[in-house]
Order: C-alpha cells, then sequence, then structure tokens
C-alpha cells in the first residue's frame, strides 16, 4: 500500500471531523450526525485517490448541515 502525504493528511482531517461529528450525534441522537461521523471515519481506509477522497469527505461533511436545512 502506498500512501502518499496529502491522503495522510486528508484522512487525518476527515477522521478527526468524523470522530467529532459521532460524539456529538451520539450525545444529541442525531442520527444522520452519527451516520456521517462513523463514514468520515471509515471511508479514508477505503479510497486511494486524493480527488476522490476529498470530494466524499466534503459530502459527508455537509450531509447532516443540509439534511438540518431541509
Amino acid at each position: 500500500m502506498d500512501l502518499s502525504t496529502s491522503q495522510l493528511m486528508l484522512g487525518l482531517l476527515f477522521g478527526t471531523i468524523g470522530m467529532a461529528m459521532f460524539v456529538y450525534g451520539k450525545k444529541q441522537q442525531h442520527w444522520i450526525a452519527l451516520g456521517a461521523g462513523l463514514g468520515l471515519m471509515v471511508f479514508p481506509y477505503v479510497v486511494t485517490n486524493a480527488w476522490v477522497m476529498t470530494g466524499i469527505g466534503v459530502a459527508l461533511t455537509a450531509l447532516p448541515f443540509l439534511v438540518s436545512l431541509g
């Protein structure tokens, strides 16, 4: 497995955001935030392209905010 610096940094960034979102969703019983946080923590292990990782990470980060607006 060949990891670049950008993949490591993006994985760390989205994993940290995911952990915070997961804890928030668990405390507030907000199931969308809980699921998005879990997804943010898991998907960097599967995705290897930095651009795809950025797109998925931004989408999962924005998901709870977009759902709460609607």
